[in-house]
């Protein structure tokens, strides 16, 4: 299996070196031995198409990802059809930033089965991190067509929205999945979203519509955390959370009248 091997450090000891004649035969040298490095056998020829996506299953899980692309094709010679092992490749092609290996293997996922939502939504996900955010919401909307119910679904939806700056359709696709799972923003929002958004203007007019998503369903938790985080980004319109129907819950909260008097001097409302 392909492994990069660590260097070895070697260290020879001067502190007092011996002529050659205490030294006889040899030198007092110190070897620092390697890590021991976890073997991962080949796949086995005998190996049944189930036991062979399990260990890749297995090996993804450990983020061991080329010996799981290894285990992967080996599946995929015992059943070369399989849109669902495609897709599992395709997405740790997507793991290790290999886009163009991700988006091929994504579509034969596809191709071998045309219902698969999954494997639409991950193909938007290929390009989202390519930055090609047109071609990512196309995606996505085949995805929801199939299963008009999944909250990732929208959540990628509004990433991408998000991401081309057309906030409106931002909020509307995350309020949705907001609707149909209360916590798969928070997990999405720390996979990435900030990370396309390149200015401060942009990363706080995200934080305050998260504010305003959350305040709106009652989570004030999370509201008070992304509204402090539209404060430390310099959010410009910052007084609409006085303004805004959504956070009247909120504002009822004495957090939030202490977070507000708190706001840098430089936040004008």
């Amino acid at each position: 299996m392909r492994r990069l091997l660590p260097l070895v450090l070697v260290f020879a000891v001067h502190a007092s070196i011996p002529s050659l004649a205490q030294q006889g035969s040899s030198t007092e040298q110190v070897q620092v031995s390697p890590p021991t490095i976890q073997h991962v056998e080949p796949p086995p020829i005998t190996a049944t198409f189930e036991e062979l996506d399990k260990s890749g299953d297995r090996l993804r899980a450990e983020k061991s990802y080329l010996d799981a692309l290894d285990y992967y094709r080996a599946a995929l010679k015992k059943k070369p059809d399989s849109a669902l092992t495609y897709n599992k490749i395709g997405i740790v092609e997507l793991q290790i930033q290999r886009y163009k290996e991700a988006r091929k293997d994504f579509e034969k996922a596809i191709k071998a089965d045309k219902n698969f939502s999954n494997a639409y939504n991950n193909l938007g996900a290929v390009y989202y991190e390519q930055k090609k955010y047109g071609s990512a919401i196309k995606q996505y909307e085949k995805a929801l067509k199939l299963q008009p119910e999944v909250a990732t679904f929208y959540c990628n939806m509004g990433a991408a929205y998000f991401a081309k700056k057309d906030f409106e359709k931002a909020s509307l696709h995350y309020a949705k999945a907001l609707e149909l799972d209360p916590d798969v923003l928070e997990r999405h929002s720390r996979t990435g979203v900030s990370a396309q958004l390149p200015t401060p203007e942009d990363r706080a007019k995200y934080a305050f519509v998260m504010a305003k998503l959350y305040a709106k369903s009652g989570s004030i938790d999370r509201s008070l955390e992304y509204l402090k985080r539209a404060l430390e980004e310099g959010y410009k319109d910052i007084g609409d959370v006085y303004k805004d129907s959504e956070f009247a819950g909120l504002r009822k909260d004495p957090r939030f009248t202490s977070l507000m008097e708190s706001k840098p001097a430089t936040i004008q409302e």
